[in-house]
């Protein structure tokens, strides 16, 4: 727990040092591009339009019921998939963040955890620009703004430390043993099918055991509730309550656990160069 402790101060006194590096991160990123961070919004754009027509239209997908509403297919799909173009580029461009800059670290005098901290600002930039743009689509959908954009504020939040937590695992499994980045690469590929981005995981009523399986996925818990947000079906933290509780318990234990990896290995983090 001291461990996890000393890690958010470390986050807290060198939050504009995260500010200043997490947008000259995203800066350099998009510099040699034409339409520059454009790219950003285009390239899941592209990819919701690539699922909508796979899974919309050649198969067929039904309305998604939300709060005894059917909800069209498409407009379902973008108030999950911005969620996770977010977790994916966040888990991914983290786990890489420290070995990819161990030259650079070797030279600066700030601590190593404030890394993962600025990459996932960096999308986190992003993912604000991609809330916005859903919100002006479902406006045009006729699902209009609401008292329950409100909880918005909290899952933005709850997906900040859900990602952080596991950005401090991620990178450092990832210094140690490069590889882990490539597995990490490929099961994330998976969860996006398993993760009630793509179809909900109502379809599974018939084997229930199974459907709660798949709910402990804490994404999932975000996932939904931005939807619910969204679409104004309920407040879905306090609904959920058990949901809620069993979330927080989840980010605490990750959030603990890579504390104790990051500060047990960091000092030897130069090593790996």
């Amino acid at each position: 727990m001291k461990s996890a402790l000393n890690i958010i101060k470390e986050q807290i006194d060198h939050f504009y040092l995260v500010r200043r590096l997490s947008l000259y991160e995203l800066k350099s990123k998009n510099k040699n591009n034409y339409l520059g961070m454009a790219w950003e919004i285009i390239n899941p754009a592209i990819q919701i339009m690539i699922y909508w027509f796979v899974f919309g239209l050649l198969l067929s997908r039904a309305d998604v019921t939300m709060g005894g509403e059917p909800v069209p297919f498409i407009s379902w799909l973008i108030g999950g998939f911005f969620v996770w173009t977010f977790f994916y580029q966040s888990t991914i461009q983290g786990s890489k963040s420290i070995y990819s800059r161990l030259r650079m670290l070797s030279k600066m005098n700030f601590p190593m955890s404030i890394i993962p901290s600025y990459i996932i600002f960096s999308q986190f930039y992003v993912h604000l620009i991609m809330v916005l743009v859903s919100i002006f689509i479902y406006q045009l959908m006729g699902y209009f703004i609401n008292i329950y954009y409100l909880q918005l504020v909290y899952f933005i939040f709850a997906t900040l430390c859900l990602l952080f937590a596991i950005a401090l695992i991620t990178s450092t499994i990832s210094t140690i043993i490069r590889d882990f980045h490539m597995l990490l690469n490929s099961t994330l590929r998976m969860f996006l099918y398993l993760s009630g981005v793509l179809w909900p995981l109502s379809k599974l009523e018939e084997f229930p055991w199974l459907m709660e399986l798949m709910k402990l996925n804490p994404l999932y818990y975000i996932i939904e509730g931005y939807r619910a947000a969204f679409f104004g079906t309920e407040w879905y933290f306090i609904t959920n309550w058990e949901y809620t509780l069993y979330f927080w318990g989840v980010v605490i234990v990750l959030l603990i656990i890579g504390s104790r990896m990051h500060m047990k290995f960091r000092r030897h983090f130069i090593d790996f160069l």
